[in-house]
C-alpha cells in the first residue's frame, strides 16, 4: 500500500519533532557537553510548547532545572549558570526575568553540596563581574535580578574590587570599589529605585546619607527599606524611624522596632499606645468580642474598650463590660460632655418610623407578607451571628429585615423555619420574585426580581451603606452593633433598632434621591437609576441561606 506524499510529509515532521524531543531530555540528562546559549534556547522551546498556563509551566520548569543543573555542567553549576544570565536577555524581554529567577533560584540548594564549592568559589569573580555589566547598562537585567545575584553569590566588597581591578587587592583598591558603587547608588536614587539603592548601601557599608533619606523612603511607603537602612545605620537611625512612625500613627510597626531592638525603656508606652489602636479598630468592626479577649483583663485596656463602647452610644456593652470587671467607678469619673455618644450617627427618631415588628410566628408572617406585597419600594438587609474563627464557614442567617418607610419587620428565621419551613420559603419567594415591588440591597437571596442595589450607584463613595448615608441624608450609620450575637433570643431593643434602621435608611435614601433625573454622578459620568435594575431567576428549591 503506497503513503500519499501529505502523509509522507506528517510522519516525517512527527519523526523530526521526537528527534527534537529525544535531544531535549537528553540535553537536561547531561549538561557535560551542552553550551550555555543552547541550554537557554531549549530551555525556552520548552516553555513555547508547554500547553500549561504560564505559572504552572515556570513550576515544572523550575524542578527540571534543578534537576539539570545537577547534571554534570561544565565547569560547574555556579559559573554556568552566570554565562546563561548573559544568555537570558537574547531571548526577549517578555521571558527574561523569569528564567532568570529560575536560574537563581535554582542554585539555592546546591550551595551545601561540598563537590561544587570551588566552583562556588570560582564562580563569585564571574558573578561580580555580570553584575558590574548590569551596573553599566551592558547586560540589560531588571534591578531585582541584581538583588538576586548578589545574594546568591554572596558578593562582598572585595569580590566587587577583584572584578574591577584584578586579583592582587590593596586598601585602596577596596576604597575605590566603594566609590564606583557608591556613584550607582547615587544613580539609583535620582532615578528613584530607593529598595535597591538601600540593598547595595547595606551589602557594602556604603555611608552617603542621612536621616533626611529615612524621610524619603517613608514618604514612598518603602517601609522594609527604610527599617533595613536604620538599623545599619544604628541606634540613633532606629530611634528616628519609631518615632517618625508614632508621629503618623503607625504604631504596629513602631510596637514591632521597640521590641526587636530592646528600646522598651526609651520608648515606654508604644506597647500600650499599639494596643490602644488594636482596640480602637476592632470596635470600629463591631468586633466587641475580639475586642475584649484582646485586651487580656488589664484594667487601663478594659476601661479603653468601655470608653469606645461610650462613645459609639452601646450602653448595654458598657453595662455588660461594667459588671464583669467592675468598672463602674471609671463609668462615674468620666465627663459626659468628653463622649460624643454617637451624637454623629443617624438616629432612627429622625427617620420618623411608625413601628418596628418582630415576627416570630407563622401568622405574623403571612399578615407581614401582606403588608409588603401593597408596597412599592422596601428595603432588605439581614444579620447572622459572626464566626471569627479562620477557615470555618460563616453561620446562617438569623433574621431578615425588610422595611417600608414607615414600617419595618425583623422575621425571626431560626423560629420560623423551625415551625414551617415551607411556609417560610414560599412567603418569601412571593417577595423577592415580585416584578411589583422594586427591591433596595440584598445578600441573602438566591431569586430576586426587581433589585436595585443603590450603593452601586455611588462608585466614589467610601464606607458602605454608612458611607451612603452619610453622603445623602448627611449622617452615617453606627455599625457597634454589626458583630453582637443576633441568635441570642430575646434581641435587645437596641439590636432590633439597628436592624431596622439598616434596612429603612435604604428606602430613605432612595426617596431622597429619585426624584432627580439622573443621580449616582461621578465626575464625567452620569447615571440612570433604572439601568441598574437587576433579576436573577433560578430553580432552586430555597431562596434563602438557611
Amino acid at each position: 500500500m503506497g503513503c500519499s506524499k501529505t502523509q509522507t510529509q506528517e510522519d516525517s515532521e512527527f519523526n523530526q519533532c521526537n528527534e527534537e524531543r529525544s535531544l531535549c531530555l537528553h540535553s537536561f540528562s547531561d549538561l557535560s557537553h551542552v553550551s550555555a546559549a543552547t541550554f537557554m534556547y531549549l530551555l525556552k522551546d520548552c516553555y513555547l510548547y508547554g500547553t500549561d498556563k504560564a505559572t504552572p509551566k515556570f513550576k515544572i520548569l523550575q524542578l527540571q532545572v534543578k534537576r539539570a543543573l545537577n547534571n554534570d555542567p561544565q565547569p560547574g553549576p555556579f559559573t554556568y549558570v552566570v554565562q546563561c544570565m548573559y544568555i537570558v536577555p537574547l531571548l526577549g524581554k517578555t521571558h527574561a526575568e523569569g528564567f532568570s529567577h529560575m536560574l537563581i533560584s535554582s542554585l539555592r540548594h546546591l550551595k551545601s553540596v561540598e563537590s561544587v564549592q570551588k566552583d562556588f568559589l570560582d564562580a563569585k569573580h564571574l558573578a561580580a563581574r555580570l553584575i558590574l555589566d548590569i551596573v553599566a547598562s551592558i547586560v540589560p537585567h531588571e534591578e531585582r535580578i541584581l538583588i538576586k545575584l548578589l545574594e546568591a553569590y554572596d558578593i562582598e566588597l572585595r569580590d566587587m574590587a577583584d572584578a574591577l581591578y584584578g586579583s592582587e587587592l590593596g586598601d585602596e583598591d577596596l576604597v575605590k570599589a566603594k566609590e564606583h558603587l557608591k556613584q550607582y547608588v547615587q544613580c539609583l536614587m535620582e532615578s528613584e529605585s530607593y529598595v535597591t539603592a538601600v540593598n547595595l548601601i547595606t551589602r557594602f557599608s556604603i555611608q552617603c546619607y542621612d536621616e533626611s533619606f529615612l524621610t524619603k523612603l517613608i514618604e514612598n511607603n518603602h517601609l522594609e527599606a527604610a527599617e533595613k537602612w536604620a538599623v545599619f545605620m544604628g541606634n540613633e537611625m532606629i530611634c528616628l524611624i519609631i518615632q517618625t512612625y508614632l508621629d503618623i500613627k503607625m504604631l504596629k510597626r513602631a510596637n514591632e522596632l521597640v521590641k526587636q531592638h530592646d528600646l522598651t525603656e526609651k520608648f515606654p508606652d508604644v506597647n500600650y499606645l499599639y494596643k490602644e489602636s488594636v482596640l480602637k479598630k476592632l470596635a470600629e468592626k463591631g468586633c466587641w468580642d475580639i475586642a475584649e479577649v484582646r485586651a487580656k483583663k488589664e484594667t487601663k485596656l478594659m476601661e479603653y474598650l468601655v470608653y469606645l463602647a461610650m462613645e459609639a452610644g452601646y450602653m448595654e456593652k458598657v453595662e455588660e463590660l461594667c459588671q464583669r470587671y467592675s468598672l463602674e467607678g471609671y463609668v462615674n469619673s468620666l465627663v459626659p460632655e468628653e463622649i460624643c455618644c454617637g451624637s454623629d450617627y443617624l438616629d432612627l427618631k429622625e427617620l420618623i418610623l411608625e413601628d418596628i415588628i418582630w415576627v416570630d410566628e407563622i401568622d405574623g408572617l403571612l399578615n407581614s407578607i401582606s403588608y409588603i406585597e401593597a408596597c412599592k419600594i422596601i428595603g432588605v438587609d439581614c444579620e447572622w451571628k459572626p464566626n471569627f474563627e479562620k477557615g470555618s464557614k460563616p453561620n446562617k442567617v438569623s433574621i431578615i429585615q425588610i422595611a417600608s418607610d414607615k414600617k419595618a419587620f425583623i422575621f425571626d428565621l431560626i423560629k420560623l423555619y423551625e415551625d414551617d419551613p415551607k411556609v417560610l420559603d414560599s412567603c418569601f419567594r412571593r417577595i423577592m420574585c415580585s416584578s411589583n415591588i422594586l427591591k433596595l440591597e440584598l445578600k441573602c437571596f438566591q431569586s430576586y426580581e426587581m433589585l436595585l442595589d443603590i450603593q452601586k450607584l455611588f462608585k466614589g463613595t467610601t464606607g458602605g451603606l454608612s458611607g451612603l448615608s452619610k453622603k445623602i441624608l448627611g449622617a452615617g450609620l453606627n455599625k457597634t452593633r454589626r458583630n453582637s450575637n443576633w441568635e441570642q433570643r430575646p434581641l435587645t431593643q437596641n439590636q432590633k433598632e439597628y436592624a431596622a434602621l439598616d434596612a429603612v435608611v435604604l428606602v430613605h435614601i432612595f426617596h431622597h434621591v429619585k426624584g432627580q433625573p439622573q443621580f449616582g454622578v461621578t465626575e464625567g459620568c452620569k447615571v440612570e437609576w433604572k439601568s441598574h435594575i437587576v433579576s436573577r431567576v433560578k430553580n432552586s428549591r430555597s431562596t434563602l441561606r438557611f
